[in-house]
């Protein structure tokens, strides 16, 4: 079986309609995800916003990024306390 990958956009749509009366059933079966997927997704993205979930992508690409700029910095003062400690 094909396994199908869903945005986080996409959750948070099916989601809404949970919430505003649909069966999970019925939904499972539309979407074609078993009723433990949409329970983990639920425990995962539920009260969120397809906004929120946008905001929260950003976020992490800026940590991304900002990580990786850390770890350049310390790359580079350690090379320069290797390069000062060196007895010329």
């Amino acid at each position: 079986m094909q396994r199908k990958r869903f945005s986080e956009e996409q959750i948070v749509g099916v989601l809404q309609r949970l919430e505003r009366g649909e069966k999970g059933k019925d939904l499972s079966r539309e979407i074609g995800v078993s009723g433990a997927t949409i329970c983990s997704w639920k425990a995962k993205y539920g009260g969120m916003t397809k906004n929120d979930i946008r905001e929260l992508r950003a976020l992490q690409e800026e940590n991304r990024r900002l990580k990786r700029l850390v770890a350049d910095q310390a790359l580079d003062i350690q090379i320069l306390k290797d390069v000062n400690s060196k007895n010329w």
